[in-house]
């Protein structure tokens, strides 16, 4: 059992060569507040002053004392601990049977402990600065000494309410978070320090203890000062828990007074005045006080704790060396043969770019589409969708159908509905579709940039390491890319326009299309001539259905001709007697500007326009709907073929042909500023882990544990 605090310091060591704190260690935390003896009982563990004094605010920084028994009869045992290379000589032996060594001063080994004391307050100061201030960072010391007892201890700086002199306004909220921020690690016991000639009801140290240790397993109270309690009361029922229960104990001490530490009283000759006061004042109570049983209760308390907690260590060590493996194969090994290392690289990135294409990759995302299941969807959901939403009637109305129809007669009545002006207009209508399909390239080119930045963030971490050559392979796609778009863009605009060069009117969808649309026309005639009254002769039924050969609507008086909307506008206004706004008619002898005869934009169409008009847009609807068919099969394999599928077969080729050349070799793969530094951090850390796993291992081997 003894064993085990040496374990923990030799772990403290492995993880202080690397500076971490990834690793909470068991460890014995001082807390209390100002000037309430604290820094009295660590020197009187010690036996020794090392620790800065003074009013107000000393303790500035965390200092981590680690206490390392030593036999003065082998001092062998130590060679390991003081062992230190100057001028190519090993110095194995050292003046004095008690030493200490600070983490910031390597190998330097202080046999006077006021230097010690010294280079604590130079130390502070280098950090926090003189204004009182304070800092989290620690200062690491370890004392060897045949007088102490194995353990650790952190002195921490004191609970204070107002702050003084030009301390910061927040210096309360500054400690108390630092204090937390120790006792918060569940290896840690707490020893609350609190004066006997205050309230322990009110004692700081206690209230901040149980807020982290609200069942009191690893808090141990002690109570400083007895001997300057008023006269007549005495800490009685203190020290038997009867005021506040302490499940650890409550343990007594008595300190040095400022005029002992003045007057140079040294550590033993107060612990046996501490002896004598307990016996003559606390007689019944003095073999479970004082600083000795309050050193062998913490040497106790510290290797149960860590005996409890050892396997939950050695499980977190082990996690942590597997995690800053993987963290150290990310970053990869020095580069040796450079034109092999960029030549795998190339290679690498090519195909996992190929692969996330094809949805072969290794890591596949699982927050959204990518690579090529993302270009599918932009192909069946998105483009697709677009092209169903387009209106094939979209921005054509009525009077556009009308003014198409009589602008491809000419200046003669026609008698059929002229061919050319459905050409004319499922034209306009098929020219709509161009649009959605250039985007559709557009989208599909934005989404293969966007896996060069996938590959680079999840597949090929080690390009992370070369950023000059990370750029150098997205410049290199880019290019690439950017010279198919143009290529994809003048096919896709071909398929747009290839449909638009021929009409074809014997497709055979579109001809079973008018073959129904025709059987619906005779079958609403049939309907409207068996409506009809039977006084009506068949014949001028006949002439006012909607036959296709029917003249009647161009006669003199339809609606269906200029000469008929003429006359109807001189009739309106002989009616109204000129009272519409239209031209009054020209004196007799002067030229007549049929250009200045209103022709109506709104009124009702006639039977036949009606009929010509629904005729044309059945038609362009359904030649339309076979078109948009073609473009939304035609336009995904046109981009697979010039832009996708051409990218992934020339990508190796082309990054191997710009990138592979001995003239850039150096320069494309220098590792980023902070790459190395990175590595070499990484690779202490697993080495310090697994350091500490093979001590883990030894005490388990040595104490059957």
């Amino acid at each position: 059992m003894e064993a085990l605090i040496p374990v923990i310091n030799k772990l403290q060591d492995v993880f202080n060569t690397v500076g971490a704190d990834i690793i909470q260690l068991p460890q014995i935390v001082v807390v209390g507040t100002q000037s309430s003896g604290k820094s009295s009982v660590l020197e009187s563990l010690v036996g020794r002053d090392i620790l800065p004094r003074g009013t107000g605010i000393v303790t500035r920084r965390p200092l981590i004392l680690q206490l390392v028994h030593i036999d003065t009869e082998d001092r062998r045992k130590t060679n390991e601990e003081n062992e230190s290379k100057r001028n190519g000589r090993l110095y194995r032996g050292i003046d004095g049977e008690e030493w200490g060594k600070f983490l910031h001063t390597k190998n330097k080994i202080y046999t006077d402990f006021e230097q010690i004391r010294q280079e604590i307050e130079a130390e502070t100061e280098r950090l926090s600065g003189n204004n009182k201030g304070i800092s989290d960072d620690p200062i690491h010391l370890k004392v060897f000494s045949p007088h102490v007892v194995n353990l650790t201890l952190v002195d921490l700086p004191g609970l204070t309410k107002v702050p003084v002199g030009d301390q910061p306004k927040d210096i309360e909220l500054q400690i108390r978070d630092l204090i937390v921020k120790y006792i918060s690690n569940p290896n840690s016991i707490i020893l609350a320090v609190t004066a006997a000639n205050t309230d322990m009801a009110t004692s700081e140290a206690l209230k901040v203890a149980r807020e982290v240790d609200p069942d009191g397993r690893r808090t141990l109270a002690v109570v400083t000062k007895l001997d300057l309690m008023d006269a007549g009361t005495d800490a009685m029922d203190v020290l038997m828990g009867r005021v506040i229960p302490v499940k650890l104990g409550i343990i007594g001490v008595v300190n040095r007074s400022q005029l002992d530490i003045n007057q140079k009283k040294l550590v033993a000759d107060s612990i046996r005045d501490e002896y004598a006061f307990l016996q003559r004042k606390y007689p019944s109570l003095a073999n479970r006080n004082g600083t000795k049983y309050l050193a062998r209760t913490l040497n106790r308390l510290l290797m149960h704790h860590i005996r409890d907690c050892l396997p939950e260590l050695k499980t977190r060590i082990n996690v942590l060396a597997a995690q800053y493996q993987s963290l150290l194969n990310s970053y990869g090994e020095p580069v040796d043969d450079k034109s092999s290392t960029l030549l795998q690289l190339i290679t690498k990135f090519a195909a996992e770019y190929c692969h996330t294409i094809e949805g072969t990759a290794k890591y596949i995302e699982t927050t959204e589409l990518c690579g090529g299941a993302r270009i599918c969807y932009i192909f069946h959901e998105t483009f697709g969708r677009t092209l169903e939403s387009v209106d094939p009637l979209g921005g054509l109305t009525t009077i556009d159908v009308l003014t198409a129809i009589r602008n491809a007669t000419g200046p003669r009545p026609a008698l059929f509905v002229p061919e050319v002006s459905f050409e004319l207009l499922v034209k306009r209508q098929v020219k709509r579709l161009e649009d959605p399909s250039l985007r559709c390239v557009e989208l599909v080119h934005e989404e293969m940039q966007r896996i060069i930045q996938h590959c680079s963030n999840y597949s090929t971490q080690e390009l992370l390491r070369f950023p000059k050559l990370h750029d150098a392979i997205v410049e290199v796609v880019t290019s690439l890319l950017r010279k198919r778009l143009p290529v994809t863009n003048e096919m896709v605009h071909n398929l747009v326009a290839i449909e638009l060069a021929y009409i074809n009117t014997k497709h055979p969808d579109f001809a079973d299309a008018c073959g129904l649309m025709n059987n619906n026309i005779e079958e609403q005639r049939r309907n409207r001539m068996r409506d009809l009254p039977s006084a009506v002769p068949r014949d001028k039924a006949a002439s006012s259905g909607p036959q296709t050969g029917s003249v009647s609507d161009q006669s003199d008086g339809g609606t269906g001709n200029w000469r008929g909307m003429l006359k109807k506008g001189e009739e309106n206004v002989d009616r109204s007697g000129g009272a519409h706004t239209l031209p009054a008619s020209p004196q007799k002898g002067h030229a007549v500007n049929l250009l200045d005869v209103p022709v109506p934009v709104s009124r009702k169409l006639s039977a036949r326009e009606q009929r010509d008009c629904e005729v044309i847009e059945r038609l362009i609807k359904s030649y339309f709907l076979i078109v948009r068919k073609n473009i939304q099969d035609s336009v995904p394999k046109a981009v697979m073929h010039f832009l996708v599928n051409h990218v992934k077969d020339c990508l190796q080729s082309e990054l191997v042909g710009q990138l592979y050349k001995t003239a850039l070799l150096e320069d494309l793969l220098t590792e980023s500023e902070d790459m190395a530094q990175r590595r070499n951090e990484a690779a202490d850390m697993l080495k310090a882990l697994q350091k500490a796993s093979q001590v883990i291992a030894e005490i388990r081997e040595t104490h059957m544990w």
